[in-house]
């Protein structure tokens, strides 16, 4: 009999402290997402009212999404931007209904702001997702540390409404890996104790530098902090194609099986079951 295969990704394993609860990243997580916004690229999991965002959450929850990821403002390419209050009054409702329906759910929100941060996490959530690793709100370092929650530090170069016209590089990796090291550190003097690292795929970044980040991910994962990776129907992926991305899912469990190869421990996606099947057949050709 051949032997198992030995090339078992370096990945970072962790238990984080959500508010007094664990959560254990022994082996990869799902994270689904939930849009509260009316302009998602994807608005295959778009719905009006909180009674659907509900039933979206628990049907995640059902699947296995270890984590359910609320955003109330659109970070998609382009997109406009809108203030904290409007973003408050979009998420808190929606957050509070879940934890009522769902009580034992992990959530994080996602925003860059930091009052939304907190108004969240006072309503519910556990883990702060900030697209813009503290760079569009001052006190979003100090107030994620405050909270005492893990903090997810993505890498943007520049601003959603803006940030494909940056997308140039010299060496793509080595600027992400940087950022992080910098980041980082301003996290652990602000205090932060629990990090999670966000390549940000997609994020004034072309298709080029996405592919060659996947490809280069096990250099990520030498920082011995888990990796994220957000690459579920992104342009990446469907232009690449030639289709759209509500046709995107099969290409998308191809690049998730690609970054599981190379050390991701939570996928976040549109599609939580199709993402645990993909985590489930990984960990049996390694085990």
């Amino acid at each position: 009999m051949m032997e198992k295969p030995k090339n078992t990704p370096k990945r970072a394993i962790a238990a984080f402290n959500c508010r007094g609860r664990l959560l254990l990243v022994e082996k990869p997580l799902v994270m689904g997402i939930i849009n509260v916004t009316p302009d998602s690229f994807y608005q295959g999991n778009s719905q009006p009212a909180i009674s659907d965002y509900v039933d979206q959450a628990i049907a995640m929850h059902h699947d296995g999404a270890g984590i359910l990821d609320i955003g109330g403002q659109s970070t998609r390419p382009g997109s406009e931007r809108i203030d904290a209050r409007e973003e408050m009054e979009r998420v808190i409702p929606v957050i509070t209904a879940i934890m009522k329906n769902i009580p034992g759910a992990f959530i994080s929100i996602d925003t860059y702001h930091a009052a939304v941060a907190e108004a969240a996490v006072n309503a519910g959530a556990c883990i702060v997702n900030d697209v813009s690793g503290g760079e569009m709100d001052a006190d979003m370092l100090s107030t994620v540390a405050s909270l005492e929650v893990p903090y997810i530090l993505m890498h943007m170069k520049g601003r959603p409404e803006d940030m494909q016209l940056h997308a140039t590089y010299e060496d793509i990796t080595l600027e992400v890996m940087d950022y992080f090291i910098l980041k980082i550190d301003a996290c652990r003097k602000a205090g932060i104790k629990d990090i999670i690292l966000d390549p940000g795929f997609g994020f004034g970044k072309l298709a080029a530098h996405n592919f060659t980040m996947l490809r280069e991910m096990p250099v990520f994962a030498l920082m011995d902090i888990p990796l994220l990776c957000g690459l579920s129907r992104k342009s990446t992926i469907y232009k690449t194609l030639g289709i759209t991305p509500d046709l995107a899912l099969n290409g998308t469990t191809v690049l998730h099986t690609i970054a599981l190869l190379n050390g991701a421990m939570i996928l976040r996606v549109h599609d939580v079951k199709e993402a645990r099947e993909c985590v489930q057949l990984t960990e049996a050709y390694f085990s």
